[in-house]
């Protein structure tokens, strides 16, 4: 569910028309409902309320400041994957503690950084980076807490972009090794093996592959504790609770406690989890407006000013978002349009074949569930400044990023001196 519903004719984000935002920041605009972002983290931490879980948000899908201060500030922790996450985590106010840092390429600098605010632990990916940890933490006389991420082969049936469970992903330490490195831990003086993380993958509908991969983290942690001595605190189950795009039936928060609780009934361990799209995806939208209605003999073209610079899922995943008009009438006429942006790349479409209301030129336009992997996948292609980010609650609303400027896309660059030499 979201909170972007029409009233009467007109589309509102909760109790502000959208037309009324559009007027004041123009288009291309991402627009987010605080309302929508709080009851989806609320519905997890009221599904898993019995278990006391840690819910450490994953910022990659929204890092907005002031969406990472709305959650952080209802008891979420973060998920980061970046030195700049980091950062941005910790301009939110949120605790190293309630921070776990993810990904597959830690710097040492980003390493060194988050040590050194006292991350919660670190999602392991591979055996160098391990031994990259451990020589950091050593440096710092540091103990660095880690969490070894397991590939458990498992296939979440979703789409192969954003599979990241099976055997051919690059993320994830087999079985094998990570039994390995457990046996060898005597070689990291300065790591503490203190969690198991698993991630199988975003935008799964159904609890199966989930009960399937815990399964196997259960019966490898039980293995590691009983062979090795292993001192597991936390089981991290990772994120991947399916949004609503289309006609989508992923499980609810109550669904998806009832199908897995079961399997953790008597354990010691505090689960972690790391949603991302199912917390944003539907809080957000990208306003735009008609540039041109381009017909041919074989389609109709509503071009508009929002493109994949804005929002590159559609032309990267291919990945369907509802296109709704901002002022709705009942008795229009209805065609079908392609719908496209103005980047010279024939990629740039942003939904086929799509019947809707007809479309005239100065038309406004709502795309939507572009709450996550939206803004933060955004770029400056073609030389388009990135659009400004909106909050809304209840009858208010602020622009929490401005527009970029030309001047701001150039503000970094230099011309060097011996380009004006004759």
């Amino acid at each position: 569910m979201h909170d972007f519903k029409y009233k009467g004719k007109e589309l509102y984000c909760e109790n502000v028309r959208v037309a009324e935002i559009v007027r004041k920041t123009g288009t291309p605009v991402y627009i987010y409902s605080h309302k929508t972002f709080s009851d989806h983290l609320g519905k997890l931490q009221k599904a898993f309320k019995s278990v006391k879980p840690l819910i450490c948000y994953s910022m990659k899908a929204n890092s907005s400041l002031a969406i990472l201060k709305l959650l952080v500030s209802q008891g979420s922790g973060l998920d980061i994957v970046s030195g700049g996450e980091l950062f941005r985590a910790q301009k939110a106010g949120c605790p190293g503690e309630k921070i776990v840092f993810a990904g597959v390429g830690k710097t040492e600098q980003e390493i060194e950084e988050a040590l050194r605010y006292g991350v919660l632990f670190f999602n392991v990916e591979s055996k160098p980076e391990l031994e990259k940890i451990n020589a950091v933490a050593a440096r710092l006389k540091k103990k660095a807490r880690v969490s070894i991420r397991i590939n458990p082969a498992v296939d979440p049936k979703t789409h192969h972009h954003i599979s990241t469970g099976k055997k051919e992903s690059k993320f994830g330490i087999d079985m094998a090794l990570a039994e390995s490195i457990f046996a060898a831990a005597r070689k990291y003086p300065a790591i503490s093996f203190c969690a198991i993380h698993c991630h199988i993958g975003s935008q799964i509908v159904s609890g199966d592959p989930f009960v399937e991969a815990f399964r196997k983290v259960l019966e490898f942690t039980g293995r590691i504790e009983k062979k090795y001595g292993a001192k597991i605190e936390y089981l991290n189950l990772g994120g991947g609770l399916g949004a609503i795009y289309k006609d989508e039936k992923p499980q609810t928060a109550d669904a998806y406690a009832r199908k897995i609780l079961p399997l953790f009934k008597g354990r010691k361990f505090r689960l972690v989890f790391e949603p991302g799209r199912f917390i944003s995806a539907n809080g957000g939208i990208l306003a735009g407006k008609v540039l041109y209605i381009k017909r041919t003999q074989v389609k109709n073209f509503a071009i508009v000013d929002a493109a994949m610079n804005d929002l590159i899922r559609p032309s990267l995943y291919e990945a369907y978002h509802e296109i709704q008009p901002l002022v709705r009438s009942p008795r229009a006429a209805r065609e079908i349009y392609d719908v496209v942006g103005p980047i010279c790349e024939s990629g740039d479409v942003l939904a086929r074949e799509r019947l809707l209301p007809k479309l005239e030129e100065g038309d406004l336009i709502a795309i939507m569930s572009a709450g996550a992997y939206g803004y933060v996948m955004a770029s400056n292609y073609n030389t388009r400044p990135r659009a400004p980010e909106v909050l809304v609650k209840g009858s208010h609303f602020a622009v929490v990023k401005a527009r970029e400027t030309l001047a701001d896309l150039v503000r970094s660059e230099t011309i060097p001196d011996f380009l004006n030499c004759p």
